[in-house]
């Protein structure tokens, strides 16, 4: 029988462009764990993140910084979030069920998930074109987080940065994902 290895591969390769005024790029180097709120253990588990990562449950909409400066908490909706944090590797459920023990439910969603950044002064004008939502900074503040359609394209989109979005969609549109988001910047050029 032949010795084969596998090798862990990003979906999109490692996809990065810069297009002048916006750059797009693949997040390979980040994990996403769900955490789900047991039934009446809100209190333990936000005691739980104030202890291990300095900071307070996200509400629904918005996500809060741990004090590592890394790890960011994105509130989807009522008893679940992500965590967002640098991290290479297989382990990241235990990096997280190993802070908060059994305050809450977990699972990794990082191989679930094409992750991309688009940053720069275009990025407003690139995903109004394709993204339902009233992301003027007005509006949706740095650090607020949603669920929403791009091209009829389930999607989350974080704001963590003056001009600086992480997009989110299932792995398994990864290249139509990608593809949206990438005609909407070059239609705009």
């Amino acid at each position: 029988m032949p010795d084969l290895t596998l090798t862990a591969q990003p979906p999109l390769g490692g996809f990065s462009h810069d297009f002048g005024g916006a750059k797009l790029a693949e997040i390979a180097d980040h994990a996403l764990v769900s955490i789900a709120t047991p039934n009446g253990g809100e209190k333990k588990l936000a005691a739980a993140i104030k202890k291990s990562y300095g900071c307070a449950l996200p509400r629904p909409g918005q996500s809060t910084l741990a004090k590592d400066g890394d790890t960011r908490l994105l509130g989807l909706q009522r008893d679940q979030m992500f965590a967002f944090f640098a991290h290479d590797g297989d382990q990241a459920l235990a990096a997280v069920a190993n802070k908060l023990g059994d305050a809450g439910y977990y699972t990794d969603q990082s191989d679930s998930w094409v992750m991309l950044r688009l940053s720069g002064e275009l990025s407003w004008t690139a995903l109004e074109r394709i993204c339902p939502l009233d992301l003027h900074p007005d509006v949706f503040a740095v650090g607020d987080v949603a669920r929403t359609m791009m091209e009829h394209i389930g999607a989350v989109i974080l704001r963590d940065g003056k001009t600086d979005f992480v997009l989110m969609s299932a792995r398994s549109s990864a290249r139509s994902f990608l593809h949206a988001v990438e005609t909407s910047i070059r239609n705009i050029l």
